[in-house]
């Protein structure tokens, strides 16, 4: 058997790591494999921003709840066992390192993501899941999470340009790809009432469910995910609940929503002084930057923030910084991170280059650490 450290090597080298947008690949070696995507009972989650909250809640309220529960998310921070838990616990590694080893012995060439996916659905059936919490990585409709044939529900949180290169250069556009994960007879929750998503909701005879932003604030208080952003997905989440899971109690909710675990989306680390957000688009650090406004406005600010090539950092940049910050741009080490000058000649402000790999926050100042999951899995914060 070969080991975790191998697995890793084998899904991030040159012949897996790249995007291929398609499900015929995955098709054929879940084919392969006797499908066990087909016995899952599945909840399916896409959207550009808040699809990962959305599946933290949800994960934490049905294992209150009693459920066994998967949980496949993208992407991770330190390890890619946290991508796939099963009751709260990430994979093991030599489970992880197993699947891999199966997987690409098929004889089918297939993406990191896919393989990953793969491996989710084998795991999670052999696991014996109730539900399983699926978030998409790439659109919806040619994401590889989405050879699932019918599914609890479909739910699309907010949606924003990004990934433009592939999904289309405007929201209408990247709301149908995501609208792609609508299932025939299947219910779909949304709080975007964008026509196309509508329009494939009838196509599908399922059932179109828009959610209005309002929740009880017993729930808004219960829940350890801060930021004014969140009370969005907790909308999506509760009317799910209580669409699928009537039985599940208020009381459950609200002891769920207090366990949430889904660590650098405005993680505030108090005794540091410190707040880490993975926000990686325009949309997610507008978030950001309203919540420091509204819970930090005249605190100093001290900012590193790295970003991927592919994203508009330019624009995040304008929204998030503001003058008299101190900001450090960090060229960190990944495929397709921007360099210092490639940010530096896109930056307003004066700004500094960060090539630490530590960091250590500053006790007079709001220290915030942004812009990119990878680059914050690539830091140690002492």
């Amino acid at each position: 058997m070969i080991s975790y450290e191998n697995a890793i090597e084998i899904i991030t080298s040159k012949d897996n790591f790249y995007i291929d947008l398609g499900l015929d690949r995955i098709s054929e070696a879940l084919a392969k494999l006797g499908n066990p995507q087909d016995d899952l009972k599945c909840i399916h989650v896409a959207g550009t921003n808040g699809k990962g909250s959305v599946c933290a809640m949800l994960d934490s309220i049905l294992r209150e709840a009693g459920y066994k529960t998967g949980l496949y998310t993208s992407p991770h921070i330190w390890e890619y066992t946290e991508r796939i838990k099963v009751g709260g616990k990430c994979i093991s590694k030599d489970d992880f390192a197993n699947y891999v080893e199966q997987i690409t012995s098929l004889g089918i060439h297939l993406t990191e993501f896919e393989i990953l996916t793969v491996m989710m659905f084998m795991y999670f059936k052999e696991q014996g899941v109730n539900v399983a919490i699926i978030e998409t990585g790439l659109g919806g409709r040619l994401d590889a999470t989405n050879v699932i044939k019918q599914n609890l529900c479909s739910i699309i949180t907010q949606i924003d340009l990004d990934h433009t290169d592939r999904l289309g250069d405007t929201k209408d556009k990247i709301a149908y790809e995501k609208a792609g994960i609508i299932k025939p007879n299947c219910t779909v929750i949304t709080s975007m009432g964008y026509e196309v998503i509508r329009d494939k909701a009838d196509e599908c005879n399922s059932m179109f469910i828009l959610v209005s932003p309002f929740v009880k604030q017993e729930y808004i208080d219960a829940l350890t995910l801060k930021g004014s952003h969140q009370t969005d997905n907790l909308a999506l989440v509760i009317t799910a609940v209580n669409y699928l899971f009537p039985e599940i109690t208020e009381e459950t909710i609200v002891e769920g929503l207090k366990k949430v675990q889904h660590p650098c989306r405005f993680d505030f680390i108090k005794d540091k002084n410190l707040i880490i957000d993975a926000c990686h688009n325009p949309n997610g650090v507008q978030a950001l930057r309203d919540n420091l406004d509204m819970y930090y406005p005249s605190e100093k600010r001290r900012f590193v923030f790295g970003a991927l090539r592919r994203k508009d950092y330019k624009k995040m940049m304008e929204i998030l910084f503001r003058e008299g910050d101190e900001i450090y741009l960090n060229e960190f080490n990944y495929p397709d991170a921007c360099s210092y000058e490639e940010l530096k000649s896109a930056c307003s402000y004066k700004a500094e280059k960060y090539s630490e790999v530590t960091f250590t926050p500053t006790p007079d100042k709001l220290n915030i650490i942004c812009g990119s999951f990878y680059m914050i899995g690539n830091m140690q914060i002492h």
